[in-house]
């Protein structure tokens, strides 16, 4: 069979191919301490499976508007406007299947053949791999540890072109927890009205932040930010909703009616009974997410104690989401090898940082008991004390 162009020119993602093995594992009986996936261990709060529950109940199993529950468009636009000072109305935003779908509608409605996205790295490894479906070219920004992984507005100046079409932020960052401070994103929004280009703003781990780290929506900065801002969003991380894949994107009137255009011949809406959920998610009790933030601060510490009491491993303390990015440097090894190895001989699953463009680091996530990953610690230790 002769298969599109456009599929040889991506590359599988690694976190969920190293995520199912290591799943594969468990189900045979093997204790795998896995850090692989980011995804919450917590079940999802009661109040909103509850709202679904309920929203079957009353029948809400219909096919609905392709950009989403009216009442679930105006929750996102409350939250938008009362949290993060972004005016919104509920027409400028449309309800997607979980937030790597608001990206991946976001290229198809924005990048040309030809088009340029810069995308800081290391990256969340979906982004290059959108962009080259749509037929656009990534453009990757180098950061390091001594900038906190951060793109600075100097290297985000110097990599805009004319066929820059699109800035990607992600704060805070998956892979590398990073969180930019307000004055760090009111220099990147200065950068983006100055070059007259749009930023999609990725702030899906918005609620997981840690010794008080700020977030700033780039958009609320100044007017002129905000007629440049996308805005994409959902509900999996925070409120442990991986499974019931509802995301979000905001932006501008022709923006939305592009992207939902473009919903409406691909996947139509998102599941109806689960919107109602996402609703109940937003409008009611926050506790629930500020226990689970505190959980993963406490784990966070733990983890990040433990990797850099391992000699030959180093790590900047992340500010937000839930991952440790590790610097496997000193040891010799790719970050494949020492992956591989480490699932191989101590049956502990980490990210390879390859898949972000950094392959002498690792990823490890913290979303996972802390019997787990007090194990893995250990196990960790041990494997690389058999390297040294």
């Amino acid at each position: 069979m002769k298969l599109a162009g456009r599929v040889s020119q991506v590359t599988p993602s690694l976190t969920l191919a190293i995520d199912a093995k290591a799943k594969a594992m468990k189900r045979d009986g093997i204790d795998v301490c896995s850090f692989s996936a980011g995804e919450p261990d917590f079940d999802t709060p009661d109040h909103i499976k509850q709202a679904a529950v309920d929203a079957l109940k009353q029948g809400k199993t219909r096919y609905g508007p392709a950009a989403g529950e009216p009442l679930l468009r105006e929750a996102i636009a409350h939250k938008l406007q009362t949290e993060n000072q972004l005016s919104y109305a509920p027409e400028n935003i449309i309800v997607t299947n979980g937030g790597k779908h608001s990206l991946y509608n976001l290229m198809m409605a924005m990048i040309d053949p030809g088009d340029e996205v810069i995308i800081p790295a290391p990256y969340w490894v979906s982004y290059p791999e959108m962009v080259k479906l749509a037929g656009g070219v990534p453009v990757i920004v180098k950061t390091t540890a001594e900038t906190g992984y951060k793109i600075t507005p100097e290297q985000l100046r110097q990599a805009i072109t004319d066929k820059t079409q699109l800035f990607i932020l992600n704060s805070p960052s998956n892979p590398t927890g990073m969180v930019y401070t307000p004055d760090e994103i009111r220099a990147i929004a200065q950068v983006i009205v100055e070059k007259n280009i749009y930023v999609v703003s990725d702030e899906i781990y918005e609620r997981l932040l840690y010794d008080g780290a700020e977030h700033l929506s780039i958009g609320a900065v100044s007017p002129e930010a905000f007629e440049r801002t996308i805005i994409s969003h959902g509900f999996a991380k925070a409120y442990s909703m991986t499974g019931w894949r509802v995301g979000y994107l905001a932006g501008n009137l022709d923006l939305i009616k592009a992207v939902t255009k473009i919903q409406g011949h691909s996947t139509s809406n998102v599941c109806t009974f689960a919107q109602y959920g996402a609703i109940a998610a937003y409008e009611g009790s926050q506790d629930c997410v500020e226990k689970m933030r505190q959980a993963f601060a406490e784990r966070r510490q733990v983890m990040f104690d433990g990797v850099t009491a391992i000699p030959k491993l180093t790590c900047v303390k992340p500010d937000g989401a839930f991952y440790l990015f590790i610097n496997i440097s000193q040891l010799g090894m790719t970050s494949l090898e020492f992956c591989d190895g480490l699932l191989t001989e101590q049956k502990v699953a980490g990210i390879p940082g390859i898949a972000f463009d950094a392959d002498d680091h690792i990823r490890f996530s913290y979303a996972t008991d802390m019997n787990t990953i007090e194990r893995g610690l250990d196990r960790l230790a041990a494997f690389v004390k058999s390297k040294i």
